[in-house]
């Protein structure tokens, strides 16, 4: 009799709140983590903490202790997912300025953000002709899935986000704004921007767009697509499960079935959007590497270079 496979559980989980041990934090967290087998990767700053992290049931639990006997994180938005296979290599634990980055240093969510609203509510806004919906993450995750009727601020990284609204939002002050990301820590930061910057009336989704897959039932589920992850699953489908997309170990962009079909396509070696650009070095660097993974792989072994770069999260 064959022994099931072990079940992954992938934590998802933020907290805007002021945190002033910001080392002492860093060193329990990182112990309780190797202590209880967990892997991902943790941003800690003065502004809150924010993480996506994967381990057994056990070890999920263990940290949620933790969390728990710590007041100010008891309120902590917190998603779960699970997955076959452990999606990340190693635990980070990182200090930063902010726990997802804008660089407005006067922004302060804890204090105030937009309204919260369910997968009910938010339906009823997506369906609004009078309210404008904004996809706060990335041109690339945008790619990959998205709400009916969302607009694309056509951004690389979550920092150039307020130029977006200086250059396209200057004039919907007084609209009614909707806004959402995949597990709601960028549009709960992007509300209080747009509240700072004198906006009337703006809402987001509460737990982003995975908490939204998890609780919505399927005849009014409003998603498109895939919605992008940050973990080796690159993307999971309306049913939060492992989707089709996978990582250019090239360039790290997302690619479509429709994509990895390209001639442009190589395993481990380019895609649709680098393959033009790769010099006769890269290529060749990167075709011994894929050599050598395949190798590990005959032997049943991990090959170091294996690990698809899943650490957008420190970047978005």
């Amino acid at each position: 009799m064959n022994n099931p496979k072990p079940v992954f559980v992938i934590a998802t989980f933020y907290r805007f709140v002021s945190v002033q041990d910001t080392d002492a934090l860093h060193d329990r967290l990182y112990e309780r983590c190797e202590q209880a087998g967990i892997k991902g990767t943790i941003i800690v700053a003065k502004e809150g903490i924010n993480g996506t992290i994967a381990g057994s049931r056990v070890g999920i639990e263990s940290l949620l202790a933790f969390f728990r006997n710590d007041e100010r994180f008891q309120d902590m938005e917190y998603k779960e997912s699970h997955a076959l296979q452990m999606p990340f290599h190693r635990l980070k634990i990182r200090i930063k300025k902010e726990i997802v980055t804008m660089g407005q240093p006067d922004i302060d969510p804890s204090q105030k953000t937009g309204r919260h609203v369910n997968a009910d509510t938010w339906n009823k806004l997506l369906l609004d002709p009078e309210v404008l919906v904004i996809d706060t993450r990335n041109r690339y995750e945008y790619t990959v899935g998205t709400f009916k009727n969302a607009i694309s601020p056509d951004t690389g990284n979550f920092r150039e986000f307020p130029e977006y609204v200086r250059r396209s939002l200057a004039t919907c002050k007084h609209k009614k704004i909707a806004m959402f990301c995949t597990g709601g820590i960028r549009c709960e930061k992007a509300t209080s921007y747009l509240l700072n910057q004198g906006f009337d009336e703006v809402y987001h989704l509460k737990g982003g767009i995975l908490k939204y897959l998890e609780v919505v039932t399927p005849d009014e589920n409003l998603w498109q697509g895939e919605c992008f992850v940050f973990d080796g699953r690159v993307a999971v489908n309306r049913d939060l499960e492992k989707g089709e997309h996978i990582m250019c170990y090239s360039c790290r962009m997302p690619l479509s079935a429709v994509e990895q079909a390209s001639d442009k396509y190589e395993e481990g070696i380019s895609c649709p959007y680098c393959y033009d650009d790769l010099t006769d070095e890269r290529r060749q660097r990167l075709a011994e590497r894929q050599r050598q993974v395949k190798l590990a792989e005959a032997r049943n072994d991990d090959h170091i270079g294996k690990e698809q770069n899943n650490s957008r999260l420190e970047k978005i």
